[in-house]
């Protein structure tokens, strides 16, 4: 695997915020000036809210009713609708904005605002091939638009190929360095286990963000969580401190501390800061750990109703066209739940997500049907990239142990990674790796 580049030498560069504008169209439907336009599309683009985006719904909503065929107005609603998805954890929010992009593109069939933001949604719903063809529509519509190159690359990403992705990211950040682009220099380090490096091209992301609050807080919650994944907790609730001061109460800021605390193995404090990142969006990766501390802690039939919950989010999801076959997978092999279902499930999606998550995902699902000569197969392809992933290589010890070898060397790269990757699986560690 080639490393490319993926160097970003940022002292050279200058580094400027995106614009949080709210502008928008006012009640008569007059268009705000070019500069706001650019700034707010910009900003709802990056997956930033661009002011009280409820606000702007309502406000877009009015101006669209007194000029229906308003192109731009289609798109800013278009992109605000994926806005209030993010902010709200509510899938309906997606269909309203395939509904008005694609609107947008009937009136101009070449509109990019629109083409970029059907290539995000499908992104958003997890159709990583959609995703990539409407991506690069979109570059062709404008090969110079950064943006664009960050959308191709994540979707190539998902479909394992690497090589191409990071290509994609070096083009996003040569044309616009900023958050976006540097974020992903810093996952496509993360990939490859350069995480001093990551750490690095996160800490340009957040000088980029300047004193923009939700900016600001997303860079530090993500400095946090690659400090929490390999094992450095004073550095990771630092951060995400960090983040809460900046944005108080931001949702995965809360989740990613209370991953801090239960590793800590304070359960309550760890339930306790969950549970408001469940109450503000129930995302259902925040409902399944709450879900699994409230059994940890004794509460058994508050943590089946959340357990129910999940699979309502599941069904609530689907209806509205996001394929979440991995994340089902998983959490249905971690949990022993209808394994063999679970199994068909994985494999469909390593088949839609052929990237090294798609690949542990599988491994494990095998590993758990006790199919661990097939397994081993995709652990090795979920470790091809050098990536350094608890989870990852604690799969591969557990498949090592089930055919029948010494699983002490996975084991304890896992544990003097991250010991506490997992609410469920760091007692089995502990034993694999002594």
């Amino acid at each position: 695997m080639t490393r490319m580049r993926l160097t970003v030498a940022g002292a050279a560069v200058v580094l400027t915020a995106a614009a949080l504008l709210l502008g928008g169209l006012g009640a008569t439907g007059a268009p705000p000036d070019s500069t706001a336009r650019s700034g707010q599309s910009g900003q709802l683009a990056a997956g930033f809210a661009a002011g009280d985006t409820t606000a702007l719904v309502r406000r877009l909503q009015d101006g669209l009713r007194a000029r229906p065929t308003n192109v731009r107005g289609l798109d800013l609603l278009g992109l605000a609708y994926q806005q209030r998805a993010r902010e709200t954890g509510d899938p309906s929010y997606y269909g309203k904005s395939e509904g008005v992009l694609r609107r947008a593109l009937r009136l101009a069939p070449h509109d990019l605002e629109a083409t970029s933001g059907l290539a995000s949604l499908a992104l958003s719903r997890h159709r990583f091939a959609l995703g990539l063809r409407v991506g690069r529509k979109a570059l062709a519509i404008s090969p110079t638009t950064a943006r664009n190159y960050g959308i191709v690359g994540d979707a190539q990403l998902e479909l394992g190929r690497y090589t191409a992705a990071f290509r994609s990211f070096d083009t996003m950040v040569r044309l616009k360095p900023g958050i976006s682009s540097y974020a992903r220099i810093a996952y496509a380090r993360e990939l490859l286990g350069r995480l001093d490096a990551a750490r690095g091209a996160l800490l340009l992301a957040r000088d980029a963000a300047a004193d923009e609050p939700e900016p600001l807080a997303w860079t530090e919650t993500q400095l946090g969580k690659l400090e929490l994944g390999r094992g450095r907790l004073n550095a990771a609730t630092t951060h995400l401190r960090s983040a809460l001061r900046t944005l108080p109460g931001y949702v995965y800021a809360l989740d990613a501390l209370a991953q801090v605390e239960l590793a800590h193995g304070r359960l309550e404090r760890a339930s306790t800061l969950e549970r408001r990142a469940v109450e503000t969006i129930p995302l259902p990766q925040f409902v399944g750990l709450y879900a699994d501390l409230l059994r940890a802690t004794g509460h058994e039939r508050a943590a089946r109703l959340q357990y129910a919950t999940v699979d309502g989010i599941r069904r609530l999801l689907a209806v509205n066209g996001v394929r979440t076959d991995l994340e089902t997978a998983l959490f249905d092999v971690d949990h022993g739940i209808r394994l063999r279902e679970s199994l068909v499930l994985a494999r469909r999606a390593q088949l839609e997500r052929p990237s090294i998550d798609g690949d542990d995902v599988l491994a494990w699902a095998l590993a758990r049907n006790g199919r661990c000569s097939e397994a081993l197969h995709f652990s090795q392809r979920a470790l091809r990239l050098g990536t350094k992933d608890a989870a990852k290589l604690f799969h591969r010890a557990a498949i090592e142990q089930c055919l029948g070898r010494d699983p002490r060397p996975w084991a304890r790269r896992a544990a003097a990674l991250n010991p506490h990757f997992s609410i469920l699986w760091t007692s089995t560690l502990r034993r694999l790796a002594s």
